[in-house]
């Protein structure tokens, strides 16, 4: 029954009486074999309420669409299936193991509007598959799109938008170190803590606490404002 839904969560439903924790591998080597499971039975895991099965869902997904002899039409049809089900992709980890593949790997040659939209989403998990999918673009050097979503979700008032911010800008940097300091210049008195923290990760130590200290600093003048 590895061609059905019913088939995949009979296996996942094995993994979870033999293990009160299922390894993650396990479920990342099921979702390997049930790679060419039809668009329809992927779309019946994501109704799921057991968590693991979503995420050998999203796992299907994420490794079908980068697979080399996977159709364009396939990779749309993937496309367009998370974006329709994104209410049942809306955790961190659901996000994580799979935007980039589905979402940025299809957009890599495209328009990519979609990302801005679901930037400003009111679904926390939404803005966070628009900045993860852009790891993607940060791999292949393209950087301009994790910049843009990184100034509209610098602010973002979500622990789980605000760490994918850091991460990426942590990545950009990678590749274009001054464009990351021109961005740390322009917002690390007021980002919040730990988009900062993750975006310094790869800085010397000096430039690190100089773009902590900045935080703190800001708070102090804007205390002393209210006191005069």
């Amino acid at each position: 029954m590895t061609g059905t839904a019913a088939g995949f969560v009979e296996r996942i439903q094995a993994l979870r009486e033999q293990s009160d924790k299922v390894p993650m591998r396990d479920v990342f080597a099921l979702a390997k074999e049930h790679v060419d499971l039809p668009v329809a039975e992927i779309d019946k895991l994501l109704d799921s309420d057991i968590h693991l099965v979503r995420v050998g869902a999203v796992s299907i997904m994420g490794k079908r669409a980068v697979r080399k002899r996977t159709t364009d039409a396939d990779r749309a049809a993937l496309f367009d299936l998370y974006l329709r089900r994104t209410d049942r992709i809306n955790t961190w980890d659901l996000v994580d193991v799979s935007a980039h593949q589905v979402i940025g790997g299809w957009l890599l040659d495209k328009p990519r509007d979609v990302l801005y939209r679901l930037a400003r989403s009111d679904d926390w998990w939404e803005r966070r598959i628009a900045m993860m999918a852009t790891l993607t673009f940060v791999r292949a050097k393209d950087l301009d799109d994790t910049f843009a979503v990184a100034e509209l979700l610098v602010d973002d008032e979500h622990e789980f938008v605000r760490t994918v911010v850091g991460g990426m800008l942590r990545e950009a940097g990678r590749h274009d170190r001054p464009r990351l300091l021109d961005f740390l210049d322009r917002h690390a008195a007021t980002a919040p803590r730990v988009v900062v923290r993750f975006a310094i990760e790869h800085l010397d130590p000096e430039q690190r606490a100089d773009y902590l200290g900045r935080r703190g600093k800001n708070d102090v003048t804007r205390g002393t404002a209210r006191e005069a």
